[in-house]
């Protein structure tokens, strides 16, 4: 991070990137106080709390839902549920989210979150394997998905990309996350690195498939928007 020195030679402000982020922060809607205060207990009480979305993007995925209008959302990755909290603020009366967990050490801190938020009734928590529960669920209750979240094992993501591209709508979005990855996406020193591995033969594959079309955003650390075609 780069400091730029003021007239006092002992004292540093901090500029460039960190002042950038602030600025963004400060021009962009303010999270809810349940959101803050979900962020803050996330960071204070889980070994990973910076995989959170966190303010900015979670605004952002508010505001996707909000134009997509989707009826049925999936997310495969609640973790702490800032972003399952976050996608439902934007749903109408009618939709609905679907988030799963397969880490069921998860579910003591996120369930209570969820369940005491003015949103629960529109979120559905499942702990379990998203690849295989996911189409038993679109099929016991007939309904395909307008919108995904994809926020899980990086290892994965393109074994889960391929089960929820089937269940998605014409026309629906699917938003991925992390995909730049810190930047080890063209660090040489990560590539055997399994997450890493997992994320560069997402984003090639998705940038070869012609059933969708793709842009990456480099919102955070990288997410991209994939509209099925």
């Amino acid at each position: 991070m780069s400091k730029s020195k003021t007239q006092d030679p002992n004292h540093t402000t901090l500029s460039g990137e960190a002042a950038l982020d602030d600025y963004v922060r400060n021009h962009s809607d303010a999270e809810p106080e349940y959101l803050y205060r979900l962020y803050r207990d996330t960071n204070v009480r889980l070994l990973h709390g910076r995989m959170a979305s966190g303010h900015l993007q979670g605004r952002l995925l508010k505001m996707f839902v909000e134009m997509v209008r989707p009826k049925n959302i999936i997310e495969v990755g609640t973790f702490s549920g800032y972003s399952a909290l976050c996608l439902a603020e934007g749903l109408g009366d009618d939709g609905h989210l679907y988030t799963f967990e397969i880490n069921d050490e998860q579910e003591v801190f996120t369930r209570p979150w969820i369940e005491r938020s003015p949103l629960s009734g529109k979120i559905t928590f499942i702990i379990g394997d998203a690849r295989q529960q996911a189409p038993r669920l679109a099929q016991e209750k007939g309904i395909s998905f307008d919108l995904a979240f994809i926020d899980g094992d990086k290892r994965t993501y393109l074994e889960t990309y391929e089960v929820l591209l089937p269940l998605m709508a014409k026309g629906a979005i699917i938003l991925a996350d992390n995909t730049l990855w810190d930047g080890h996406v063209i660090e040489q020193e990560y590539q055997r690195d399994p997450q890493t591995q997992g994320i560069r033969r997402f984003n090639d594959f998705i940038a070869a498939d012609e059933r969708v079309e793709k842009v990456i955003i480099p919102l955070r650390d990288g997410l991209t928007i994939i509209r099925k075609r």
